[in-house]
């Protein structure tokens, strides 16, 4: 059996669950992925990125996200009013170099690695160690105006749980951006991550971002330290995530 599925901006995904023929298209360079049946689980997989079961309960948006890894393309991952939240790519830090370079964003943070290829390397990896395996991780914000990216948000498997990171430029801080877009993310979790518990690190003096966790619902836990940095976890529990 194969499935011939064609995916908006003309692209072609194949799903089949012969064996033999999904290697023989691989190799011609197409974008194809196993079907998991009864009958091939025996078969040898090695080497093959993705396999999916039940394709008659898959939705269009599951195809143009399996075509999109297959293709080395980020997800697009949700909207605000105001922007688009996206997987991050290499072609992405230029760009982060350039709104790291104000020493207000690096006050409470770590920044970039100072080699750029290094950063890139690490662009690369997280994507394939992050999103390829978790399906979620900290994502590029766009503003829908300018198409710029303006900074980043989104979560992060961390010590069994989930946890909230985000990163506003210099000048788009201060104008709600911070929180229409954590406020997106914590929906998101909702709906797609099962975690009983997201929390989120800051410094004790970076009032801004403590001012934003609480209008989000977290609420302070305890103290921390992180490389040497103290740091206050706050934690927002799933009862609480609910009826925000």
């Amino acid at each position: 059996m194969i499935k011939k599925i064609f995916i908006e901006g003309g692209g072609i995904l194949y799903l089949t669950d012969c064996l033999p023929l999904l290697r023989e298209l691989l190799a011609r360079g197409e974008k194809a992925a196993a079907i998991l049946t009864e009958e091939n689980r025996g078969e040898d997989f090695t080497g093959l990125a993705y396999a999916v079961e039940k394709v008659e309960e898959l939705e269009a948006e599951d195809f143009v996200r399996l075509y999109r890894r297959l293709a080395g393309l980020p997800w697009e991952i949700l909207e605000t009013e105001r922007c688009r939240l996206r997987e991050l790519t290499g072609g992405d830090v230029e760009r982060l170099y350039e709104i790291y370079a104000d020493p207000s964003i690096t006050r409470y943070m770590e920044g970039l690695f100072a080699d750029r290829e290094q950063e890139r390397r690490y662009m690369e990896d997280y994507r394939r160690y992050v999103y390829e395996f978790y399906g979620y991780g900290i994502w590029g914000i766009e503003e829908k105006q300018s198409g710029l990216l303006i900074g980043r948000a989104g979560l992060e498997p961390k010590d069994g749980e989930v946890e909230l990171g985000f990163v506003i430029a210099r000048p788009w801080q201060r104008k709600g951006y911070g929180y229409e877009v954590c406020k997106a993310v914590l929906a998101y979790a909702d709906r797609e991550i099962a975690s009983e518990r997201i929390l989120s690190r800051v410094s004790p003096a970076n009032v801004a971002s403590k001012s934003l966790l609480q209008k989000l619902g977290f609420q302070r836990a305890k103290e921390t330290d992180t490389a040497g940095m103290e740091l206050y976890e706050y934690m927002k529990k799933e009862e609480q995530a609910t009826q925000s």
